[in-house]
């Protein structure tokens, strides 16, 4: 389920379809309701601000059905001018796949559950490469794993510094990359910044990330990574079908790549 804050202001206006969705089974009425949702999307004047809103937003189908369908939403929209992706949790932007999760459909054999999530989750990556406004990502904590590539394909990032790291575990997890993961780190970093993060799991500090170049900027705290956040976005206003075909251009092998390549490697997967 997913929501538009009511404290959103005018921007409400612009998102007249939100409460229609089936995942949202019924209009939330108090505090307890509003902390269901997966998803928070606010608007601060044309900035969309969509906030992962589980704790420590893992990754599973509800979760990227969700935020797909917040996605369409804020692209219908041709009033905003750039998204913000952030979260409400204090120590996680996103801990990445819930695992748990994941065993579970495997030990109920539920393979198809598991490819629906994964080609979800790629048709996530995929509105974010091609989506025709700035997405920025406010990276207020921890960044593992699905959720270090979800940041990857926003198109500018910001962290703080004083909690949270960036990692990739999956060498130390025996999990492999699909290829449109590791053609987006490569196409988004440097190759010297992605082998290290891919072949030793270590967990990067905003300030190393920021010499590294994979982040605009290495915040103080929360709250600046949110301003920065929100400043940089008010300069970027493009026009939309520009920004788009560029967008769609820079990020075409990555695009090539969750087309045509990864629905066959999830499918021909063996280890679920």
């Amino acid at each position: 389920m997913f929501l538009v804050h009511p404290c959103s202001g005018k921007g409400i206006q612009n998102f007249p379809g939100l409460i229609t969705y089936d995942t949202l089974r019924r209009y939330p009425h108090n505090e307890t309701e509003w902390k269901m949702a997966i998803i928070e999307l606010a608007m601060d004047a044309t900035v969309a601000v969509i906030k992962m809103n589980n704790g420590e937003n893992r990754h599973h189908l509800d979760f990227a059905q969700t935020l797909n369908q917040v996605l369409e939403t804020v692209l219908a929209d041709e009033t905003v001018t750039a998204v913000i992706l952030t979260s409400t949790d204090e120590k996680n932007w996103s801990q990445g796949i819930d695992l748990e999760w994941m065993m579970k459909q495997i030990g109920e054999k539920k393979r198809e559950a598991i490819v629906t999530f994964l080609l979800t989750m790629d048709q996530v990556f995929r509105k974010l490469l091609t989506f025709p406004v700035p997405v920025i990502a406010a990276i207020n904590g921890h960044c593992f794993a699905n959720a270090a590539i979800l940041a990857a394909a926003c198109d500018f990032r910001f962290m703080r510094s004083d909690r949270g790291f960036y990692c990739l575990p999956e060498v130390d997890i025996h999990i492999q990359f699909a290829p449109a993961m590791k053609s987006m780190l490569f196409h988004k970093y440097s190759n010297p910044v992605v082998n290290d993060l891919m072949l030793t799991g270590r967990r990067m500090t905003a300030p190393e990330l920021e010499k590294a170049r994979v982040i605009v900027k290495a915040c103080r705290d929360t709250a600046e990574t949110m301003a920065e956040a929100m400043n940089f976005a008010r300069l970027m206003v493009k026009r939309r079908d520009t920004f788009g075909k560029m967008k769609t251009q820079i990020n075409q092998h990555v695009i090539h790549d969750i087309d045509t390549v990864n629905p066959d490697y999830f499918r021909n997967q063996t280890t679920f």
